[in-house]
């Protein structure tokens, strides 16, 4: 298994938490000391586990949201 690095930068929220205690966030998280990108995954409650998720580069990002944001409700 690769080893790789990441650090935390900016806790943007957590939007579930599940019955073992591990939440969905979205963060800004620097991978292997590179430039900081926005990830959503689920953490343990330690920030030392992961499970898999996906990161976004700003513009990615805002591309998603706007997406998001014309999404209808009622087609979910």
């Amino acid at each position: 298994m690769t080893d790789f690095k990441y650090e935390i930068l900016n806790n943007l929220g957590v939007f579930t938490t599940s019955k073992n205690g591990w939440t969905k966030e979205i963060n800004i998280i620097s991978w292997n000391d590179a430039e900081g990108k926005v990830d959503i995954r689920s953490w343990s409650q330690d920030h030392k586990r992961m499970g898999k998720g996906i990161s976004l580069t700003v513009e990615e990002f805002k591309a998603l949201k706007e997406l998001i944001n014309e999404i209808d409700e009622n087609d979910l």
